[in-house]
């Protein structure tokens, strides 16, 4: 493994539903991620905006090439030097033919150009429980291919709740990956019960660093009143690749963070080989 040890900045956020109110706050923690010697920094899922409303999203929503967020994260990957991940954006696109949205990820290099882009593959159409349910693919088209990323490390991309799938994971670092890229918005319910022992889950059975930025808390609308605020769970989390929880952000908005140290990955494969033993089998 030739990759270099590095500072890795977790930004958690708590967004609203206007990408305008939101750009700020973002753009002030990348910047103080940077400042704090991160060379390799990572927003969370939805980091222009959250909002269910899909006249809302119509209307507010743009284009890769017309999104204020990205150019604006895009400049400041450049001027600071860094490798930024953007967890993901709500985007629009003509791809699906069906007026569906993009839920995507970007790895940005320093020199402010994309590097990989990752469309979420696993659309959270869930019933928690009798009174909340979500239907994330009426609104947003899956992806159709896992990415890996040549940034700072192998990185292997998902967003949120492709983190329930991980065949996912196991073929992202059995393709290469040592670090992988985990941005949520995971609900509140559900992350109180499941996000925790799932990442850890995925950092032992890869020997990867897992780095998960979160969204965190009450998500005002502002711009659709009257609606119900949706809460996100928050904990964004770095997980080594013994499955030790090395960061844990707890629920306000901030930086967190972590160095890693590829010596942890090569240690933890060759102590538990489990990438090397796959075997053919029939049924069930």
């Amino acid at each position: 493994m030739t990759s270099a040890p590095l500072t890795a900045g977790l930004v958690q956020l708590c967004v609203s539903d206007d990408p305008e109110r939101n750009l700020p706050q973002t753009r002030a923690l990348i910047r103080e991620a940077a400042a704090g010697g991160a060379s390799l920094v990572l927003t969370p899922e939805a980091t222009n905006l959250l909002n269910a409303d899909r006249e809302t999203q119509d209307r507010l929503l743009r284009t890769e090439a017309e999104d204020l967020t990205l150019a604006a994260l895009r400049e400041d990957a450049r001027a600071l030097g860094i490798w930024l991940l953007i967890g993901s954006l709500s985007l629009k696109t003509d791809e699906a033919g069906d007026g569906r949205f993009a839920n995507r990820s970007f790895l940005v290099a320093p020199d402010g150009e994309i590097r990989a882009r990752y469309d979420k593959l696993h659309m959270f159409d869930v019933t928690v429980s009798d009174t909340e349910f979500y239907r994330e693919s009426q609104a947003f088209r899956p992806g159709g291919r896992a990415v890996l990323a040549d940034g700072p490390w192998p990185l292997g991309m998902s967003v949120c709740y492709d983190l329930r799938f991980p065949y996912l994971y196991r073929d992202l670092a059995q393709a290469g990956a040592t670090v992988l890229t985990v941005p949520a918005a995971f609900n509140d319910t559900t992350g109180a019960a499941h996000w925790e022992v799932l990442l850890r889950a995925r950092a032992i059975e890869t020997g990867c660093y897992v780095l998960a930025p979160a969204q965190s808390g009450l998500h005002e609308s502002h711009l659709s009143p009257g609606r119900k605020p949706r809460r996100s769970h928050g904990h964004s989390l770095a997980v080594d690749p013994w499955g030790r929880v090395i960061a844990d952000a707890g629920t306000e908005p901030g930086v967190t963070l972590v160095a890693l140290d590829p010596a942890e990955v090569v240690g933890a494969r060759s102590r538990i080989p489990s990438l090397t033993h796959d075997r053919a089998y029939s049924g069930p």
